[in-house]
C-alpha cells in the first residue's frame, strides 16, 4: 500500500481532526456558486488529482486484467478514545469521499477507527473500462479489509454504496459486524419497470451535462442544503469535463449505471444477517433510470423514501429512522440526527 500527499490544505485539515474537535472541511466544500461561475476552472484529471480530501490518500495495488489502485483513506480513533472497532465508509456514485469528512470526525471522536475508500472506477480509484459488478466491488473491498487486518468491521454505505454494503453483508455476514444503510439505491428492481438502455445511450446522457444542467441534478438529491455547500460536487464534474480523458470517464460512469441497472437488492435484504440501520430522508426521491422509463412505468415506481418504507415493513428485524424534511443524503442534511442515530445503533 502506497501513500500519496494530498494538498497543503487537505494535510492542515487531517491534522486539525486528529484531536476531538471535529475535521475541518474539505476547502472545495466551502465554495460557493458566484465563485464557481465567475472563475475559469482548472482542468482536473479522472482521478480527481489534486481535489482536496480531508486526510491523506494511500493506494491498494489490485489487478483488474491491468494494473489498478484502490485509493482509501485511514484515519485512527481520537486520542484515548479507542474502542478496538473499525467502520468501512462506503461512498455513493456520483460523490466523493471529502463529503465523508463531519461523518468521519463523529465517529473518530466516538472511538472508532474508520477507514474511507475509493471504490475502483470511481473518484481518487483508478477507471479501467471493463464490466462492472458488486462482487468485484466486494472483493475489492474485502482485499483492503485483508490488508489492514480489519477480520471485522462495522459498514456505513450510502446510495450506490448502501447496494455494496448489502452485496457486502448477505455474501460475507461474518465479516460485517453491523450494518447502516443511508438512502440506499436498488431498492427496487428497474428492471421490472424501465427497459435496458445500452452502453451508448447511457454514455450519451452523461455527456451532455453541462454546468447548469448538471447543477440541477445535483440540486435534486437535497431538500435544505443551501446550495453553497453542494456547488463543489458541481465544480468538481465540470472540472472533470476539461479533462482531456474525460472520455473515459464517461464511459466507465455509463458502465457502473449498468452494473446498477442489473444487480438490484431488495431480494437480497431477507438474507442479510448483520444488525441493520435503515436511515432515510422522508423527502427522498432518488429514482435512477427514471428518465428511461414509460410515463405509466413511472407513476408505478416508488420514489426511493417510499421503497424504504416498504423494505422495513417487509423485513421489521431491520430498524429504520426516518428524517423529516430531509432528502437523498441525511449526513449532510441532518448530520446531528444522522450522528446520533447512527452512534446509539453501532454502541458507541
Amino acid at each position: 500500500m502506497e501513500d500519496t500527499r494530498t494538498s497543503a490544505a487537505s494535510r492542515r485539515a487531517f491534522l486539525a481532526g486528529a484531536a476531538a474537535a471535529p475535521l475541518l472541511a474539505a476547502p472545495a466544500r466551502a465554495q460557493s456558486k458566484a465563485a464557481a461561475s465567475e472563475k475559469t476552472l482548472e482542468p482536473m484529471g479522472v482521478c480527481f488529482e489534486g481535489w482536496p480530501y480531508p486526510g491523506p490518500v494511500k493506494f491498494l495495488a489490485l489487478d483488474h486484467g491491468e494494473p489498478t489502485r484502490m485509493a482509501y483513506m485511514d484515519f485512527p480513533a481520537a486520542d484515548g478514545f479507542a474502542k478496538n472497532r473499525a467502520v468501512m465508509l462506503l461512498h455513493g456514485k456520483n460523490f466523493d469521499s471529502s463529503y465523508w469528512t463531519d461523518v468521519i470526525a463523529f465517529l473518530r471522536r466516538a472511538g472508532f477507527r474508520v477507514i474511507v475508500p475509493d471504490q475502483i472506477g470511481f473518484n481518487k480509484s483508478s477507471k479501467p473500462i471493463r464490466t462492472y459488478s458488486f462482487a468485484d466491488l466486494v472483493a475489492n473491498t474485502l482485499s483492503l479489509a485483508d490488508g489492514l487486518g480489519l477480520r471485522t468491521f462495522d459498514v456505513i454505505g450510502h446510495s450506490t454504496g448502501g447496494m455494496l454494503a448489502v452485496h457486502l453483508a448477505s455474501k460475507h455476514p461474518a465479516r460485517v459486524r453491523k450494518l447502516v444503510l443511508e438512502d440506499p439505491i436498488g431498492l427496487v428492481d428497474y428492471r421490472d419497470h424501465i427497459p435496458p438502455q445500452t452502453l451508448a445511450t447511457l454514455e450519451k446522457a452523461e455527456a451532455a451535462y453541462d454546468e447548469a444542467s448538471y447543477r440541477a441534478f445535483v440540486a435534486r438529491y437535497f431538500v435544505s442544503l443551501p446550495a453553497a455547500q453542494y456547488e463543489p460536487f458541481v465544480t468538481s464534474r465540470m472540472r472533470l469535463a476539461l479533462s482531456g480523458d474525460y472520455p473515459r470517464y464517461l464511459r466507465v460512469v455509463a458502465l457502473t449505471y449498468l452494473m446498477i441497472y442489473n444487480e438490484p437488492v431488495r431480494k437480497l435484504f431477507g438474507s442479510l444477517r448483520p444488525p441493520t440501520l435503515l436511515v432515510t430522508g422522508a423527502q427522498d426521491k432518488a429514482t435512477p433510470f427514471l428518465a428511461y422509463a414509460s410515463e405509466e412505468a413511472k407513476k408505478r415506481i416508488p420514489p426511493l423514501a417510499q421503497a424504504a418504507r416498504d423494505v422495513a415493513q417487509a423485513h421489521p428485524a431491520i430498524r429504520h429512522v426516518e428524517f423529516p424534511g430531509v432528502g437523498h443524503v441525511p449526513h449532510l442534511e441532518a448530520t446531528k440526527d444522522f450522528e446520533r442515530e447512527v452512534l446509539a445503533f453501532l454502541g458507541a
